[in-house]
């Protein structure tokens, strides 16, 4: 009887342990956990434009990796589209005084298809291909 209660209190002991390494643990957080947690909820402005600028961003990398893929420099690609050198460099730097027409141009000229998806609601999508 002694070596069950002794066996009893070992694996006590060996559960309150596991329960304080659990415990212990930092809780896992996920890309959407950090987001809200330094941008704020989703649909919030604050929320939203850490969205667009972050898609802005990727939009710029793109074009530079692009460009430079394809052994173009900037003033070579601004002639391509009819622009001048600066306003590709401000583009691949991420500048947001940038239209629309100018980032289509930018990625016909690099041969890469460019389409616009528009959510209205969680449930209808649309879709517009330029």
């Amino acid at each position: 009887m002694a070596d069950l209660t002794k066996e009893f209190l070992a694996v006590q002991e060996d559960i309150k342990n596991d329960i304080k390494r659990e415990s212990n643990k930092k809780p896992r957080r996920t890309l959407e956990d950090l987001k809200t947690k330094y941008h704020g909820e989703r649909g919030t402005a604050r929320r939203e434009q850490f969205e667009i600028d972050l898609s802005l961003d990727v939009i710029s990398e793109k074009i530079k990796e692009m460009r430079k893929s394809k052994n173009l420099t900037q003033e070579q690609l601004g002639d391509i589209i009819g622009v001048q050198k600066a306003q590709i460099s401000k583009l691949e730097k991420g500048s947001r005084n940038v239209t629309v027409e100018t980032i289509t141009k930018v990625f016909k000229a690099l041969h890469a298809t460019v389409r616009l998806k528009i959510e209205t609601d969680p449930i209808e999508n649309l879709s517009i291909h330029i």
